[in-house]
């Protein structure tokens, strides 16, 4: 196969015939020049062959056989040379080649060394705030064990952070941490809302511990870190980027999470309630959740939401809540029921059941009545309304417009404080 007919570009060749102070001057594949004024004889006695290789061909595009080039000059006798130019230039792009990858190594080292300077760092910062959770009695058979999670402790008194679903209902809860010490803890407060529990350690002080950052100020594609006890194996170090802010996700008691993180760092089970780093050494996030089946789909409480429910834990022992008496869920507004009434809502809070006695009732509501604002905010869907239901609505009365039978309605309601989840076991 030629040398085109492969694909690969033609090389140019020199070939210098001096007997007379003439010359020829040849290409691969055709011929230019003029013919010489000496004769045959001394020019064939005296003729200097030289060759130029001028190879325009990256070294993967190089066929391992290369067919000889022919060079044919015009004069009485023909000359052949016969060109053989595969181990030559294979050693010449093997040997450029060799250094193009030495200099790109040469340039990448510094970026390499960086990143792994800011991960190391954050590791050695951070990793001895954080503790394995046991949860359960203590058992010497790993089959009747208890539950493991990972916290991080975020004050040198003993707070730690981690999940409620970590925690769950157990009363025995002991942390250990990065040097194999074991102390026991107790629960001041959880949040299943937000999937988050407050705990102390018995008797700890002077604790290695890490300080919670401010989570308004990620980007995506930032550096994150995540460190846990993943499946039992402790002290794991996983790093990755922010791959999507402000997400939200369904808790274990049904209510939304709003501000979720995303990030592609890996995450198994056991890394619940452990820290999301940043690459300044502050916690960002609590890792909450995974996809099963997913591969890089995580995702963390943000630290700010962590901030509030640390907060209201610390005060009231819970986070609290303003509460109606109302179970409903996400319903379409008929359009023609939205044009009369005048409101824009294609979808809003249908409410399914009505508690006796509550704030909903004594303010006139009744099942199936549509609820599309409160206190002024847009309600579409049963979300917005459990969002709008917050501490800042409690013993409040406020005002509440509803669909019914496709008109338009308003109601003065008198939130009340929601009681907090009693935990069972």
């Amino acid at each position: 196969m030629s040398n085109r007919a492969a694909g690969l570009p033609l090389p140019t060749v020199s070939t210098s015939w001096r007997p007379g102070g003439s010359c020829i001057k040849a290409m691969p594949g055709r011929f230019r020049g003029r013919r010489s004024c000496c004769s045959a004889t001394s020019a064939c006695s005296r003729a200097v062959l030289k060759t130029d290789f001028r190879l325009r061909v990256a070294p993967h595009r190089l066929s391992a056989v290369a067919k000889p080039l022919l060079v044919r000059p015009v004069c009485s006798h023909h000359l052949t040379a016969m060109l053989d130019f595969t181990n030559d230039a294979s050693g010449d792009f093997s040997s450029s080649q060799a250094g193009g990858a030495g200099f790109a190594a040469a340039n990448d080292q510094p970026l390499l060394d960086a990143y792994s300077n800011a991960v190391i760092g954050v590791t050695e910062r951070v990793g001895p705030a954080v503790v394995r959770v046991e949860t359960g009695a203590k058992e010497t058979d790993k089959s009747r064990r208890g539950g493991l999670g990972s916290g991080i402790v975020i004050s040198p008194d003993g707070l730690v952070l981690t999940n409620s679903h970590v925690v769950g209902s157990s009363r025995q809860i002991r942390l250990r941490d990065i040097e194999g010490a074991v102390t026991d803890a107790r629960v001041l407060g959880v949040d299943p809302d937000t999937d988050l529990a407050l705990l102390r350690a018995d008797g700890a002080r002077d604790l290695r511990y890490a300080l919670l950052g401010n989570s308004q100020k990620l980007r995506r594609g930032q550096l994150v870190v995540a460190i846990g006890n993943p499946l039992g194996f402790e002290s794991t170090v996983t790093a990755g980027v922010v791959s999507a802010l402000g997400r939200s996700i369904r808790s274990v008691s049904g209510r939304t999470i709003e501000d979720v993180i995303q990030t592609d760092a890996a995450l198994n089970p056991g890394n619940s309630g452990g820290p999301l780093v940043s690459s300044g050494a502050e916690v960002i996030g609590i890792n909450t959740a995974i996809i099963s089946g997913a591969q890089g789909i995580c995702f963390a409480v943000a630290s700010n939401t962590a901030q509030f429910v640390l907060s209201e834990i610390i005060r009231h022992g819970y986070v609290r809540r303003a509460y109606i008496g109302v179970a409903g869920q996400t319903a379409p507004v008929p359009r023609r029921h939205a044009v009369a009434a005048g409101v824009e809502n294609k979808m809003g809070a249908l409410l399914a059941q009505v508690e006796q006695a509550g704030p909903a009732s004594r303010a006139g509501l009744l099942p199936g009545d549509v609820v599309i604002k409160l206190d002024g905010v847009q309600i579409h869907g049963v979300d917005d309304l459990i969002r709008v239901l917050d501490r800042d609505r409690i013993d409040r009365t406020i005002e509440m417009e509803a669909l019914r039978l496709g008109r338009l309605r308003a109601f003065q309601i008198h939130p009340i404080e929601r009681k907090p989840a009693a935990r069972q076991g």
